[in-house]
């Protein structure tokens, strides 16, 4: 089997699990790790056995592709430097810290023929992959990202650090350009937006109502889509998924869905059907690392692109700017 040469930038709490995570993967060959602080790099490379290098340009040169798993404010000059040796990249999300940052980056990308794919992970939960075979098509979505403190991610608004997961999950599934954004949100504990709410409408009539807080007490990572005839619900944490269905009576229900009542009246009644999905056994983010080497090795399209990226940040970054308007309204009208 074909090997991709494959180096990491950034051997932090994440960065080590790449590290782990890609020392598994049968088409990766794990080049070596690289950490401004080498005392960190250091732990990782006698950890998992891998060569410590302390000179970046040498581990992006002796690679074929990066992994980049630093903070979000040093993603643009570290893809753009990989970009330079003539790499492919996989960066964390979110892409960048600037839409003008990023556009750059996706046009290297395509002027240059290079491979850019950027690590949101929910796309690869078993939750959701499990309902690859449904035909998804939601009118309105409902989505509750919450967690505890944690004062690594606090570089950015929460919107940029949590809520962005289902920015891009939604703009995955709603085949429709946005009409307009409402939001708001306020800071609590550190000098970003840590807590917010967004309500995304799209030119297909589609709503989304999107709420991200990093200062809750409880984890909860759910969404749930309704569509005609049809309602999802995803557990991220659980990793599990369930759908209720409206059927026609005296229409089966297909293997796996069980009939729970009724629905309607005389003649337009329905039957109503649960249906609880097998759960995928995948590890997330070794999935996503899997698929881009194989982007690499075999010049396919990555399955969450820099242009990906880009629209999930695009719509981020319109969501802080309303909430930023909407505070300094606020702020004024308080003079």
């Amino acid at each position: 089997m074909n090997k991709l040469k494959i180096g990491v930038i950034g051997t932090g709490h994440l960065g080590r699990i790449h590290v782990k995570l890609l020392k598994e993967l049968d088409n990766v060959e794990l080049c070596g790790v690289y950490d401004k602080d080498f005392e960190k790099s250091k732990n990782v490379s006698e950890e998992f056995g891998v060569k410590q290098y302390q000179d970046m340009d040498k581990l992006i040169n002796d690679s074929e592709a990066v992994v980049i798993v630093a903070t979000t404010s040093a993603h643009y000059e570290l893809v753009k430097k990989a970009f330079g040796y003539g790499k492919h990249v996989f960066v964390e999300k979110p892409i960048t810290a600037h839409i003008s940052e990023a556009e750059e980056l996706v046009a290297i990308s395509e002027e240059k023929n290079l491979k850019l794919q950027v690590g949101h992970i929910e796309r690869f939960n078993p939750a959701l992959v499990s309902l690859e075979k449904y035909e998804l098509n939601p009118m309105f979505i409902q989505s509750d990202r919450l967690a505890q403190f944690n004062p690594r991610g606090t570089d950015v608004a929460v919107i940029l650090d949590l809520m962005i997961h289902d920015i891009d999950i939604i703009l995955s599934l709603v085949k429709s350009e946005i009409k307009d954004i409402r939001a708001s949100g306020i800071s609590v504990v550190s000098n970003n937006i840590d807590i917010a709410n967004a309500r995304i409408e799209f030119e297909n009539f589609a709503v989304a109502n999107v709420t991200a807080s990093r200062i809750s007490q409880k984890r909860m990572r759910k969404m749930r889509m309704f569509q005609q005839d049809t309602y999802f619900s995803v557990d991220f944490i659980e990793g599990s998924s369930e759908i209720i269905r409206l059927m026609p009576q005296g229409v089966l229900p297909e293997s796996g869905a069980f009939p729970i009542g009724q629905i309607g009246i005389e003649d337009k009644k329905r039957t109503v059907v649960i249906e609880r999905p097998d759960s995928v056994n995948i590890n997330p983010l070794q999935y996503e690392l899997k698929l881009f080497a194989e982007s690499v090795l075999n010049d396919t399209v990555p399955p969450v692109t820099g242009y990906d990226g880009l629209k999930a940040l695009r719509v981020a970054e319109q969501i802080i700017r309303k909430i930023e308007e909407s505070i300094s309204r606020a702020r004024f009208n308080n003079l």
